[in-house]
């Protein structure tokens, strides 16, 4: 009887401890929130930001010191271009992984288009939400305004913003000489919640939105995509970073934007997530030179926004993923807009687009495993389908073409335009890895290099065309259209 008793105590205390194991620790709770399957996914986009705008790549008068901490904390691509100098033709291939005139996207869209990116596009955003990700968009849009092309019908889930570039509005310097805009929408998902008189707190009320975002999905995967409109003209900025730069008006606006970095670093952190967040940062293009002191600076990169030359698409990049990426990198490899989507493809490990794409995956370049590029060359196409250079290895070659310069001309000054000057060149070789203001063209002595780029051109020209020299593509795609 009393082996039978002491049977039953022991089984007793078997049977509690194996409850008790089998219950998960707290301590184990809040691993599973900190490190989910998937990762996060953060992109903060700015517009007609400098390469040189940023401490780490060398500004000499603007403080960083959360865009500088990330570069410490990641990796920092020198060679990183924009797909096209211009906003909308950017955009577009940011979150399509394609050269934006194989989807028909040109230029910068006006308010009240006729087209806007073709809902039939997978966006980087509908790639995720098929993965059981949580999408926002905090920012410019500028994909088109129709309502079939907005945010929440191309794969986002909350959307707060305006619909196009912020000079787009009745106090743009031109208005009523040779734009007449309406009032600028503030849009809260589908819903136009106010008009814009003045944006010094636009920055802010990303911020806090993207902050709210993160609070709320910590629990889950997301894609945040915070498309700041600043510091493309007009500039604004809130008063707690007014008059602190010692770059005037245009540095208090990066400042601020490097404030915004930081909140969502901090958040990041915060939450116990930063460590299953990848995190990046860059801008659409180079600066809009004609405006002056309202403007970024390129350096040492020759010209700026809208044109092919190295200051209008090479931009400052950051990455940071702790323990996935490296720290305190510098990577010299070229890559392109294009080839973001299908790197965030292999990491959240989701299928690339049906249609077909331009990019690469770059993740083994990030990590610091190889230095080649996935890509033959790169092509920088400008206005309507004109391919106006290539990139080869370390060099690149110019077609003859029309272009814009402030060489020699009177800069605007505090937000009114300067004039541009017109260029028309002829074809022109530049080796980056030894002349990457390209001052001196070599296309004499390098026959052979020329030969080689001029084949490389001919087959994407016979894939997307080229207006400069009349020839129609066979792989290019329509933009969506509004019916008549």
């Amino acid at each position: 009887m009393k082996t039978l008793q002491n049977t039953s105590n022991l089984w007793f205390v078997l049977s509690f401890f194996l409850i008790v194991s089998c219950q998960p620790k707290k301590s184990e709770e809040k691993e599973k929130i900190e490190t989910p399957t998937q990762p996060n996914v953060v992109i903060i986009f700015t517009d007609d930001q400098g390469y040189e705008d940023v401490g780490a790549f060398g500004s000499p008068d603007i403080e960083t010191p959360h865009l500088d901490q990330m570069a410490k904390e990641g990796v920092k691509l020198t060679s990183f271009y924009a797909t096209q100098a211009v906003c909308s033709a950017s955009r577009a291939s940011l979150l399509t992984g394609c050269y934006s005139n194989r989807i028909g996207i040109h230029q910068a869209l006006m308010p009240n288009s006729k087209i806007g990116l073709n809902p039939e596009e997978t966006t980087m955003a509908e790639m995720l939400k098929a993965q059981g990700y949580h999408t926002a968009i905090f920012g410019k849009w500028h994909l088109g305004d129709a309502p079939q092309f907005m945010p929440n019908k191309q794969g986002f889930d909350e959307y707060f913003g305006i619909p196009y570039s912020n000079d787009m509005w009745p106090h743009h310097p031109q208005q009523g000489t040779v734009f007449n805009f309406d009032p600028l929408p503030l849009y809260h998902n589908e819903k136009i919640i106010d008009t814009l008189d003045d944006q010094s707190q636009l920055t802010t009320q990303i911020t806090e939105r993207a902050v709210g975002f993160i609070e709320k999905n910590k629990e889950k995967p997301f894609f945040l995509y915070v498309a700041h409109p600043q510091p493309h003209v007009p500039l604004f900025v809130s008063d707690k970073f007014r008059g602190k730069s010692k770059r005037g008006l245009y540095g208090d606006v990066i400042m601020e934007i490097d404030w915004s970095v930081g909140e969502i670093l901090k958040t990041l952190k915060n939450e116990g997530i930063d460590k299953n967040t990848l995190v990046i940062f860059t801008s659409d293009n180079g600066p809009w030179l004609s405006y002056g002191n309202h403007a970024g600076s390129a350096e040492p990169f020759r010209e700026g926004k809208g044109t092919a030359w190295e200051g209008g698409q090479r931009e400052p990049f950051i990455a940071r993923f702790p323990g996935r990426l490296p720290k305190n990198k510098v990577i010299g490899t070229p890559v392109m807009a294009i080839d973001v989507l299908p790197t965030i493809a292999a990491v959240t490990k989701s299928p690339i687009p049906k249609n077909k794409i331009d990019g690469k995956n770059i993740w083994s370049i990030l990590t610091g495993k190889t230095n080649e590029s996935p890509h033959e060359a790169f092509y920088f196409y400008y206005r309507v389908n004109e391919l106006h250079g290539i990139r080869y290895k370390n060099w690149k070659l110019y077609f003859p073409h029309r272009y814009r310069t402030m060489d020699g001309q009177e800069p605007g000054k505090d937000g009114l335009p300067g004039e541009y000057r017109y260029i028309d060149m002829d074809m022109e070789l530049y080796n980056l890895a030894t002349d990457s203001i390209e001052r001196k063209n070599v296309i004499e002595q390098h026959p052979e290099v020329v030969r080689k780029m001029m084949e490389l051109a001919d087959k994407k020209r016979a894939e997307l065309g080229d207006a400069l020299t009349k020839v129609e593509g066979k792989e290019n795609r329509k933009p969506g259209k509004v019916a008549d």
